[in-house]
């Protein structure tokens, strides 16, 4: 069988362990042949592949990134586009089936490709770790780490000058980075999307921390909105999936905890950051062992399906299931932290 392997959307630690935990299954099991996907779904569109070897993937792991790119690309656009052009191509080209690793976004175009017909299994993929399906997905361990690194660097910044600082996070609509990143970095006040806040608790609790003599240190998800918002913060325009592109809530609250507060307040956004460098140790395991029980959907046909963590053990669910509901942080893990706020 031969067997196409593509990474989409946003970029994560862990990808490349994916990879190597597939073609290593693959070739040693079933004696399979694997295909890579320049730039996601796009080189999927245009045809666009390299062969991938065992060789290849030597020592792949521990190694950040994607050595087959990524990009959002909407596989129903553009003029190679669509399940007609697409199940064309891999005809032409002798390729039996697709592993595609991405997030909602990916794994959405992934479902609509299935139910038209295509050979498709899924790997999740985000480092927000928003996927109902799963109870953890790579990349999201290794981002926690970094956010935490980050705010133990600005802790000490922050008690330097008595300033208060906001440090905003990755977190579209679930805040577990954030919950996680501020709770092991002891943060003051966590914000996370699915708990709109007033500005007035927020200041509430800057004040709090400073009539202890501390400096207030305050996480914040990208996705998380004032309750007199409507919607979370975005001035970056849409992604290829007409998704508003998020970020710069902590430029927006930072003056505004100043003005009230009178405390000086700057703000950091780690962005990209959060995506980078090596993978953990956590991630390199759970990302191959995804990888690995993906190639065995596709000899079992499950196409439609997605590799998932349930406990410590590798199950098997449909990406219907995936992409249909959000992994939200409840409300009885935002009252444990609660407890550490002010």
């Amino acid at each position: 069988m031969k067997i196409g392997i593509l990474t989409s959307g946003g970029d994560c630690p862990g990808l490349n362990a994916v990879i190597r935990g597939s073609v290593l299954q693959g070739v040693i099991t079933y004696d399979a042949e694997f295909i890579g996907f320049r730039w996601g779904w796009k080189g999927v569109v245009e045809g666009d592949f390299m062969p991938i070897t065992r060789h290849d993937v030597r020592g792949l792991s521990k190694q950040g990134g994607t050595i087959l790119g990524s990009s959002r690309t909407n596989p129903f656009e553009g003029e190679g586009g669509g399940p007609e052009n697409i199940q064309r191509m891999l005809d032409a080209n002798g390729i039996d089936a697709i592993i595609a690793i991405g997030g909602e976004g990916t794994l959405t175009a992934a479902r609509r490709l299935t139910d038209a017909g295509l050979h498709i299994v899924g790997v999740p993929k985000t480092i927000d770790n928003d996927l109902a399906a799963t109870d953890y997905s790579f990349g999201f361990d290794t981002a926690v780490e970094i956010a935490t690194e980050a705010i133990d660097r600005l802790r000490t910044t922050a008690e330097s000058h008595g300033r208060c600082i906001v440090v905003e996070v990755m977190g579209r609509h679930v805040g577990w980075i954030a919950l996680h990143s501020g709770m092991a970095g002891g943060a003051h006040a966590i914000l996370i999307p699915e708990q709109p806040q007033s500005i007035d608790q927020i200041c509430e609790w800057v004040e709090s921390v400073r009539e202890r003599g501390r400096a207030p240190l305050v996480v914040v998800a990208e996705g998380f909105h004032l309750d007199e918002m409507e919607e979370a913060h975005s001035h970056k325009g849409l992604d290829a999936f007409n998704r508003p592109r998020l970020g710069g809530i902590a430029e927006r609250l930072a003056p505004i905890i100043e003005e009230r507060t009178g405390i000086e307040s700057r703000d950091t956004v780690l962005g990209h950051i959060q995506r980078g460098g090596a993978p953990s140790a956590y991630d390199r395991v759970l990302a191959t062992r995804l990888g690995m029980h993906a190639v065995d959907a596709v000899y079992e046909h499950a196409w439609g399906s997605m590799v998932t963590l349930r406990g410590t053990d590798i199950k098997t669910v449909s990406i219907a299931e995936a992409v249909g509901s959000l992994n939200r942080v409840p409300q009885s893990r935002y009252d444990e932290a609660k407890i550490l706020f002010g």
